[in-house]
């Protein structure tokens, strides 16, 4: 077992790897397997999203030039958030899917690149390694309880600590019932 332990910084980067994965998993697969692939690309990016939006933002706005960077991801997350939605609602076969799919695989991976250009450089400039680590155990546990489905309006830490739960609930309950029904 290794004993690096990995920063919140290379975890986010990880998961926007596993992102763009999960975008060309439901470009090219058919019926249940992109089914599939949706549903994990839906609860990964709703989760990504909550856990960077309570920590990973709020501490990025406190750093100099930090305010208007993440304002400017704030409504990246905001449209990605209305598109995945509507994609969420019409489901991986309906007619249109593909061509907002892809819409929204362009944002969301521009929003990636420019976290990682802009907001990353940062988070590493201001702390030391101990509190990166310790940042990425943060976004775990937020992870562990956020909503899996998008919810538009709720980009602030304040809303998402507020409706977060509710919402996180609801949504768990709704992927519980899926499950069940695929069997």
């Amino acid at each position: 077992m290794s004993t690096d332990k990995k920063d919140v910084i290379a975890l986010l980067e990880d998961q926007h790897q596993e992102i763009r994965r999960l975008f060309g998993v439901v470009e090219r697969a058919k019926g249940d397997e992109r089914e599939d692939a949706f549903r994990d690309l839906v609860r990964l990016l709703s989760v990504h999203e909550t856990a960077e939006e309570e920590l990973v933002h709020p501490e990025v706005r406190r750093q100099e030039g930090g305010e208007p960077i993440v304002e400017a991801r704030i409504g990246e997350e905001h449209r990605a958030k209305e598109l995945l939605s509507t994609l969420d609602d019409m489901g991986p076969d309906a007619e249109g899917f593909d061509t907002l799919l892809i819409q929204l695989r362009d944002d969301v991976l521009a929003h990636a690149e420019h976290e990682e250009r802009s907001e990353f450089p940062l988070l590493r400039q201001a702390y030391d390694s101990k509190r990166l680590e310790a940042m990425a155990d943060t976004v775990r546990a937020a992870e562990a309880v956020a909503p899996t489905r998008p919810h538009p309006g709720t980009e602030s830490a304040a809303k998402n600590m507020l409706l977060g739960p509710p919402a996180a609930l609801m949504d768990r309950a709704r992927d519980a019932i899926r499950s069940v029904l695929k069997r």
